[in-house]
């Protein structure tokens, strides 16, 4: 009965949620397309060994690139669906996989509709990354016998508080999970308290402990810095949120004070919000280049091309280059966190050991943060003015700034806590019996 309620006020939903799709258009209009996918018209897929991974968007995919390459080496006979539910998702996965894996939308949780893509897509086994529950497409998943399973699973306070108030749907449906590899043992504990079987839930660590620090993207990173300049320092403000934006800008005005080359790097969480974010620069006073104008991504522009200038602020408004401007940068602000979005990834810009800075709304990767505290490898800063003075102490001497790996410690912790994906790749194959469990 709770099930069939939850249905009909989704499908009372719909319209709006097309509409949604409609407005968010009007900054990336990849959201008007492709809406035939969310209504359940997916391509139908020959009949084959697949793994079919869900993977929301852009953060979601990245952690899944591990996996998924992991799973094409062991498994080379198998075909690879990757659904996700935002455009800028699906840009990652065809930057990170080309066309080598398959690729839809996710349709909205209607019962038809995960039926008919379920009966299209012919998964033998599904991979949900982090934490989405959706109770129809999970009742279809169990009606077929197809084994499904919650990876890199977390349950922050705020998601963990808003699903105890609807524990008579979550509960049912996390029992039809075959397995939660959570990221740590409190996750693990939160999934238990909301009704998921003991049994069926394990802490198997942090995927995003195993991103690749690839060669190809050292170079591209070595190549932006040569074009910036090398004999000026630089410093990314990534994933930024609104609000946000103000305090950065602020931040920098103040750095330029004692660093007047210094360069701002700003890479906004949602690349629509890159107009407006621009708009605001140039409205303080700033030059504002936006990347996508330099040249065609993933291409670098030309040596002939005029590096941005002093009171230069460069947006990144294209997909899947963060790591790329991670690499160039002398220190990396990680943005979600001076507004209280929960903070996002701060081990991406750590593998390239670059500096971390956040604010103090972290509570997304609370454990991760604790532990990086403990280390001294990240600085928590509780608004524009701390942002700024902090980013003009850790310059004062530029170019002396440490630019190498992290030191042994952070080192030896990375190391610690990497491993995820091999043990997740064990009980996956352990579910679709390829292995004993």
């Amino acid at each position: 009965m709770i099930r069939l309620l939850y249905t009909l006020l989704l499908l009372l939903l719909t319209p709006l949620a097309l509409l949604r799709l409609w407005w968010r258009g009007r900054g990336n209009p990849d959201y008007r397309r492709r809406w035939g996918e969310r209504l359940g018209r997916v391509p139908e897929l020959p009949a084959r060994p697949r793994l079919w991974v869900h993977a929301v968007s852009v953060g979601e995919t990245i952690a899944a690139v591990p996996l998924v390459r992991a799973w094409r080496a062991a498994h080379p006979d198998w075909a690879i669906l990757i659904t996700t539910t935002t455009p800028t998702g699906s840009a990652q996965v065809r930057r990170s996989f080309g066309n080598s894996v398959e690729h839809c939308y996710l349709p909205f949780d209607l019962p038809w509709l995960a039926a008919a893509f379920l009966r299209l897509s012919r998964p033998t086994l599904a991979i949900v990354m982090e934490t989405e529950i959706w109770p129809n497409l999970y009742a279809g998943c169990q009606r077929l016998g197809l084994p499904l399973l919650l990876a890199n699973a977390r349950l922050s306070d705020r998601s963990f508080r808003a699903y105890m108030r609807l524990r008579a749907l979550v509960a049912p449906t996390l029992g039809q999970v075959a397995l939660i590899a959570a990221r740590g043992a409190e996750d693990a504990e939160r999934f238990i308290a909301l009704g998921a079987p003991a049994t069926r839930v394990e802490a198997l660590g942090n995927l995003k402990f195993d991103l690749e620090r690839s060669p190809q993207t050292l170079a591209r990173g070595q190549a932006w810095r040569t074009w910036l300049g090398a004999d000026r320092p630089v410093w990314i403000a990534a994933s930024t949120h609104p609000g946000e934006e103000e305090q950065v800008l602020a931040a920098h005005r103040l750095l330029l004070q004692r660093q007047p080359s210094a360069l701002l790097v700003l890479a906004p969480r949602h690349p629509e919000r890159t107009t407006a974010v621009a708009e605001l620069a140039q409205a303080q006073g700033w030059r504002v280049l936006r990347r996508s104008a330099l040249a065609t991504a993933p291409a670098l522009p030309t040596p002939d091309q005029p590096a941005p200038g002093e009171r230069s602020v460069l947006v990144v408004d294209t997909l899947g280059e963060l790591m790329d401007f991670y690499a160039a940068g002398d220190i990396a602000y990680v943005g979600g966190s001076l507004v209280p979005n929960g903070g996002h990834n701060p081990l991406e810009p750590l593998v390239f050991g670059r500096p971390v800075l956040s604010g103090p709304q972290v509570f997304n990767f609370r454990e991760v943060y604790a532990e990086l505290q403990a280390l001294a490898a990240v600085t928590l800063v509780d608004s524009d003015a701390a942002l700024g003075e902090r980013l003009s102490a850790m310059l004062a001497h530029w170019p002396e700034l440490e630019q190498a790996l992290p030191g042994p410690a952070v080192t030896d912790w990375l190391h610690r806590n990497q491993g995820s994906t091999a043990r997740l790749i064990g009980r996956a194959e352990a579910l679709a019996g390829l292995r004993q469990a």
